[in-house]
């Protein structure tokens, strides 16, 4: 795709998203049913480049329900990524996820999920703060349902919390909105936010761990159940060049 029609998109998206996510919360708040629960997820991330251009993605992300005493969720991630230049870079990839009951709103059984995703990223600065801006469309296979479809959107920031010749400390905030698109979605349009604010730490110039809280705002199907969870974050990332192993 042209640069030109990568800016159009994005712009046309993020009036998109905003529009929805507002209007969305609006109604919501009016009509809801919502269960505050406290959880905790531990990721693990890397991407690991295979040439000049591509890279492999890896995720792992341990999600409990009740601090750690219950299953939520288990995701296990993989992609390709293709860095077009330093600020874009375009993402084919595959989620494999197990959905178990949980909390005050369970499902009825566990279920399995397959998706398929295809995403763009761009990243900028403005002085020190980065700035990254991830657009994902999903393809969702859910065990004994349609298969559904879904458009995230998070914007992400950087702050540097130390002088530039140290700059491990950091500072890192971002929130992400999922909207369900599709004849499959009926009237389930907003689906999730996630709104996170958290400290990271660089141990060296391939890894790094990350502290901190999100509130995980899920909408269920029926629109009047939701669930505000308040989730501890830890996370582990770790980048390496598989052309010099």
């Amino acid at each position: 795709m042209h640069p030109t029609n990568f800016i159009l998109y994005i712009l046309i998206m993020k009036k998109y998203f905003l529009s929805l996510l507002l209007g969305g919360l609006f109604v919501f708040a009016l009509n809801a049913q919502t269960a505050t629960q406290f959880n905790s997820w531990w990721t693990y991330s890397g991407n690991h480049r295979v040439s000049e251009k591509f890279s492999l993605h890896t995720l792992y992300s341990f999600r409990r329900n009740d601090f750690v005493r219950n299953w939520q969720q288990s995701l296990l991630r993989l992609g390709v990524n293709y860095q077009a230049s330093n600020k874009l870079t375009a993402t084919l990839g595959y989620d494999d996820v197990i959905n178990y009951p949980y909390g005050e709103q369970p499902i009825s059984q566990r279920t399995k999920e397959h998706r398929l995703y295809e995403q763009i990223t761009l990243k900028d600065k403005i002085g020190s703060v980065g700035i990254t801006q991830l657009y994902r469309l999903e393809q969702r296979f859910i065990s004994g349902l349609d298969t559904r479809n879904r458009l995230r959107y998070r914007l992400s920031l950087e702050v540097p919390l130390q002088k530039a010749d140290k700059n491990k400390l950091f500072l890192s905030l971002f929130n992400e909105v999922f909207i369900n698109i599709g004849q499959t979605a009926g009237s389930h349009y907003f689906d999730q936010n996630w709104l996170y604010g958290g400290l990271g730490y660089r141990l060296d110039k391939n890894s790094a761990i990350s502290l901190g809280y999100m509130n995980q705002y899920l909408v269920k199907t029926d629109n009047l159940h939701i669930e505000s969870n308040h989730t501890l974050q830890v996370g582990l990332s770790y980048n390496f060049d598989l052309r010099h192993h």
